[in-house]
């Protein structure tokens, strides 16, 4: 594996670089920059949306024909972690979750006619969307404990009953992918529908208080009791609700491994900068052995994580699933994230666990890596479970063995 980047994602990785570097972190230390939920406001978002735009930095995950930058995601990955070094980037760029994920996902799967009412205004930055799966006493990790029902009403409609909560921008979203059991099959038995904001049938029973910074529209608990849906707003087939979670699920995984990176990187930044400044008993703070380990042992983890993205990511560029390696990178990401955070911290003291600097915001951020997405322990079994069917080969070379 070579990864070397292709001359064009190369140049927006360095086009991106400056940008944030320019444009975005100055903002941070600027109250004025953040919402009541810690996250960019949206006027000032709009501005910078548009300047991005303009650059040729919209939409990095999707097609040129469709108004995106079309990298592989070896290109993303790289791209993914640059914009991250600002807690305001990804959602600048058009590439932040859930928006990230569902877009790349009614680009593989959606019919001419959803990829035009439902994909295009998410892409264009007009609305935000959501991806209902989890469930108060259901599905979670799992799908296939999703207790929401679909179920038939007349010949080409769907009436959908049950709850769903923590889910991300619900309390601004306009577009909705909602998974629901059609049948009690086990493999079969669950169905994507596609629904929009203003219909009839639901209700946001509440926008969950959560421990870290929000993103826009929050996390909500959600409520179905009659919602409608044609046809013609099922996302693949009846059925089908496994497969979507699985187009969707990896690669997102993946793209959360991606931002992670950046943040990591930025607390280490911030703390390295410190402690080359800082003396204390006639030394510099980064003269210290103590503190050399510290660095070195998160800095080393945040790169060991990066290779286990890029290798997943150069994976997933060939046509493989990735699965298992994409749980790797989820595991070790997200506890690399944390480390960096949890070390900027005490490296910075009190003024890492004041407001002075973004560390503490990314320190609450860090902890639901662990969590979002699959938790850590749930992986874990996903790579026990490939170890037992493939034995040798699990460590395998590739094609070759």
């Amino acid at each position: 594996m070579d990864f070397t980047l292709d001359a064009k994602s190369e140049a927006k990785r360095r086009a991106i670089r400056a940008f944030v570097q320019e444009r975005l972190i100055p903002l941070e230390a600027d109250p004025a920059s953040y919402d009541a939920h810690e996250n960019i406001a949206p006027a000032l978002l709009a501005t910078l949306r548009a300047e991005a735009k303009a650059q040729g930095l919209w939409c990095l995950q999707m097609p040129e024909a469709l108004g995106g930058q079309g990298l592989p995601f070896t290109g993303m990955a790289a791209c993914y972690e640059e914009m991250n070094r600002s807690i305001f980037g990804p959602v600048v760029f058009n590439s932040a979750a859930p928006d990230d994920g569902n877009m790349m996902l009614l680009n593989k799967v959606g019919t001419e006619a959803q990829k035009q009412w439902w994909l295009m205004p998410v892409l264009r930055g007009e609305v935000q969307s959501a991806f209902a799966m989890t469930e108060p006493d259901g599905a979670g990790s799992d799908p296939s404990m999703t207790r929401t029902r679909a179920e038939r009403v007349g010949n080409d409609r769907w009436r959908i009953t049950g709850r769903k909560w923590f889910i991300t921008g619900a309390g601004k979203a306009k577009r909705f992918i909602v998974m629901a059991r059609t049948s009690d099959d086990p493999r079969r038995g669950l169905s994507a529908f596609l629904f929009r904001a203003e219909d009839p049938g639901w209700r946001i029973l509440r926008r969950i208080p959560i421990m870290g910074p929000e993103e826009h529209g929050g996390h909500c608990e959600l409520e179905f009791d009659g919602l409608e849906v044609p046809d013609e707003n099922l996302l693949m087939g009846v059925g089908d609700g496994l497969k979507v979670t699985q187009i969707r699920l990896g690669p997102a995984r993946l793209t959360h491994c991606m931002r992670w990176g950046g943040l990591g990187r930025r607390a280490l930044e911030i703390a390295m900068a410190r402690i080359e400044e800082r003396h204390a008993f006639g030394q510099k703070l980064a003269e210290k052995e103590s503190v050399q380990m510290m660095v070195g042992e998160a800095a080393m983890q945040l790169d060991i994580g990066r290779l286990l993205t890029m290798r997943a990511a150069w994976k997933l560029d060939q046509g493989d699933f990735a699965r298992k390696e994409i749980s790797m990178a989820k595991i070790v990401v997200a506890d690399a994230l944390h480390r960096a955070a949890d070390t900027a911290i005490q490296l910075l003291g009190a003024k890492g666990y004041s407001k002075d600097t973004i560390v503490e915001w990314i320190y609450r951020y860090a902890r639901q890596a662990r969590l979002v997405d699959g938790a850590s322990e749930v992986h874990r079994m996903v790579i026990a479970n490939f170890l037992r069917r493939e034995g040798g080969d699990f460590f395998g070379w590739g094609a070759h063995g």
